[in-house]
């Protein structure tokens, strides 16, 4: 178990003061299961055991017992694989490699697009390296690599700090190895760029060249101020028409927040879901599936993925295999209808502005600030970590933001 606990710290996985929990919630199990430290785990004496948790614990706390287990595993059987790769051939080890990094991108819960943009990133850094192991990997690798993106691909500073965190995941979470100082790589050229923001005006034409539920989302996000994102992953229970307020789970940087919910969209919303509900008691007449739940509720409560309150507000009209669970089941709509909408919307409406579907979230921002609202209430209601991300929105502010008269007039 000493090795474990290195492990999690020298990896940096989970801090100091959480991984005596760790460690703790893994003797647990083998005393559950009347086993010694070591001895192999069956999935049924896992789930026996979590469920066992569930009846006395909080949900958070069978969540980490959860992390805790799925890691403690990993790390075992990480021992064996690296030891079985040095047989292998190149091309092997790096499948092997990668599929480790998945594997540890979803015990640490990160997002399906976050693990097909790092996974996507090792494909194009095994490629940068012509058939080098990736157990030879040095840090000068990384920096050539860095270098290679900004002086003869010319990708932006994010684009490039994105390859960047996926390569430093796979040395610190896949090989345990450290990068050494990368100063001397040359980094793209950071640049800041305003926000696209449409006025008022050309968001009444927008909407008027939108329809159905594509019109109804994008209605939401403007008025709310989401995230594509937040707003394809809303569920029922998140709307709470009486206090006109709307709630985003797990957003960006897994923070729960509240905002606005505009009583403009209140009737269509619930029209909507009356809708959504003949869809609801189709799946139930059918005995399908419940939707996905986050964590470990799908174990405290086995049955609420197909509770009415955790069913999508914008359900898909289809089933499909859940990528990771691999279940058929109900998903949200696919995030790619509503951009398509919007593109079509904005050439139908002859916008000359590059609108996305973010456009709109930057336009509820600005408006708000028009409208006389302070900067802090703005950044609650975007769930801005820090205050500077809002304030490039006062950049964008109609109306002779400074006060001054051109000489022209």
């Amino acid at each position: 178990m000493q090795a474990f606990k290195t492990y999690l710290l020298v990896r940096r996985i989970t801090t100091p003061k959480a991984v005596d929990f760790y460690l703790h919630w893994v003797r647990q199990l083998y005393r559950f299961s009347q086993k010694d430290i070591g001895e192999a785990l069956t999935g049924e004496e896992i789930d026996a055991y979590l469920k066992h948790l569930s009846k006395r614990h909080e949900t958070w706390q069978v969540d980490q017992a959860a992390q805790a287990i799925k890691l403690y595993r990993f790390f075992e059987k990480r021992k064996e694989t690296q030891h079985n790769q040095a047989t292998l051939g190149t091309d092997a080890q790096w499948k092997a490699v990668a599929d480790d990094m998945r594997n540890m991108l979803r015990l640490m819960h990160r997002s399906l697009r976050t693990e097909n943009a790092y996974i996507g990133w090792v494909r194009r850094f095994y490629r940068f390296l012509n058939g080098k192991s990736p157990h030879a990997l040095e840090s000068t690798d990384v920096k050539d690599f860095l270098t290679y993106l900004a002086v003869e691909r010319k990708v932006a500073a994010s684009t490039q700090n994105q390859a960047f965190n996926a390569i430093l995941y796979l040395f610190r979470h896949t090989l345990d190895k450290d990068i050494d100082d990368i100063a001397e790589a040359v980094r793209a050229k950071r640049t800041r760029r305003l926000p696209v923001v449409l006025t008022k005006a050309e968001m009444r034409r927008l909407f008027e060249n939108m329809s159905g539920n594509n019109l109804l989302m994008a209605r939401t996000i403007y008025g709310c101020g989401l995230r594509l994102a937040e707003c394809i992953s809303l569920r029922i229970k998140d709307i709470d028409f009486e206090r006109e307020a709307l709630t985003v789970r797990g957003g960006k940087g897994d923070k729960d927040r509240e905002t606005v919910l505009p009583k403009s969209i209140k009737g269509d919303l619930a029209v909507h879901l009356d809708k959504v509900r003949s869809i609801y008691d189709r799946d139930r007449e059918m005995d399908a599936h419940g939707v996905m739940l986050p964590g470990a509720l799908v174990r405290k409560y086995p049955n609420a993925g197909k509770e009415w309150a955790w069913f999508w507000v914008f359900p898909s009209q289809k089933n499909a295999v859940d990528p990771k669970s691999r279940i058929l089941r109900r998903h949200h709509v696919h995030r790619g209808n509503l951009r398509r909408a919007i593109k079509s919307a904005a050439l139908a409406a002859k916008i000359p502005k590059r609108v996305t579907v973010h456009t709109l979230r930057h336009s509820f921002a600005t408006h708000m600030l028009e409208q006389g609202y302070d900067i802090r209430t703005i950044q609650d209601l975007l769930g801005h970590t820090d205050l500077r991300t809002t304030m490039i929105y006062t950049h964008v502010v109609s109306k002779n933001r400074y006060g001054v008269v051109s000489p022209l007039d």
